[in-house]
């Protein structure tokens, strides 16, 4: 589904760029929409992926989070252990800020890199910043348009419990240390419904996608 288009405007004062704020709950297909407009052109800036890069062996990331919960949370090659810090995060609301105080900062200065450089031409160019807490960070109101995967919590967990083997409760305890669904669609401006087969999520991203284009494009015409 759709909603009505609520803040997308022709940004003609910004070059022909147009920033997409997208975010989703955990397994909600945000990952595989990220993709699917990165097929039809957008710039996408994955969080996710920056919050890995920021925290790999040898960076002041990694330091920063070992000295602040211990070198029990990393892995025997030295990497991040994964598995073992979000046990500790996701039970504490305290650590989970502490984490954050610490990547959040290295993880902005990378994608405004990325961002800058998309925005460095005179093309028209959709820049998605895929950001898994954008909700929870009160950053709405940064982006042209924000779009919300969605899909039921209870099938999230079936997708969290299949892909980490983890049990409900954890998948659980994940959902509830997020944004809750209804604090994610009162930000939205386009909700993709991913619980839908791929042929139609990619019909849903067309649309919203020639919705994108034919509002910027209006900015060139004569």
């Amino acid at each position: 589904m759709t909603r009505d288009w609520l803040r997308v405007a022709p940004s003609c004062g910004s070059g022909g760029v147009v920033r997409v704020g997208l975010t989703g709950g955990i397994a909600s297909g945000k990952s595989t929409v990220s993709g699917l407009l990165a097929e039809r052109g957008a710039v996408v800036i994955d969080y996710d992926q920056l919050c890995r890069d920021v925290v790999a062996v040898g960076t002041q990331g990694l330091a920063g989070v070992v000295e602040a919960f211990g070198r029990g949370v990393l892995a025997a090659d030295g990497s991040l252990d994964r598995s073992a810090l979000g046990s500790i995060v996701f039970a504490d609301s305290r650590a989970r800020r502490r984490l954050e105080a610490i990547i959040h900062p290295l993880v902005e200065e990378a994608a405004q890199r990325v961002d800058e450089e998309a925005r460095a031409t005179d093309d028209l160019v959709v820049v998605v910043h895929d950001i898994p807490l954008l909700v929870e960070t009160g950053r709405a109101d940064e982006f042209d348009v924000v779009m919300v995967t969605d899909v039921d919590p209870a099938e999230q967990v079936r997708r969290v419990v299949d892909r980490d083997g983890c049990s409900q409760a954890d998948a659980w305890a994940r959902i509830r240390a997020q944004a809750s669904r209804e604090e994610r669609l009162a930000v939205a401006d386009v909700v993709i419904d991913t619980s839908a087969p791929l042929e139609d999520l990619s019909e849903q991203v067309d649309r919203v996608w020639s919705k994108i284009i034919e509002s910027e494009s209006s900015c060139f015409s004569v």
